[in-house]
């Protein structure tokens, strides 16, 4: 498992935890098609990360 500001840092969308932080306040990222706001929202494999437009299946990346 990796929580949600981690997984934003290690794809790339982000370069700080900070900067995933207020991502996730301002509600820019979904997982599994739902708005998520906690950033410790902890992710499985089978999860779905949509930012932008762009979605990154968990599972791919760790």
């Amino acid at each position: 498992m990796i929580k949600l500001d981690q997984f934003l840092k290690l794809v790339g969308i982000t370069a700080t935890g900070g900067q995933a932080k207020l991502m996730i306040i301002d509600g820019e990222i979904k997982v599994n098609g739902t708005i998520e706001t906690r950033r410790g929202r902890k992710l499985e494999p089978n999860d779905q990360v949509t930012v932008a437009g762009k979605t990154f299946n968990v599972g791919d990346v760790i």
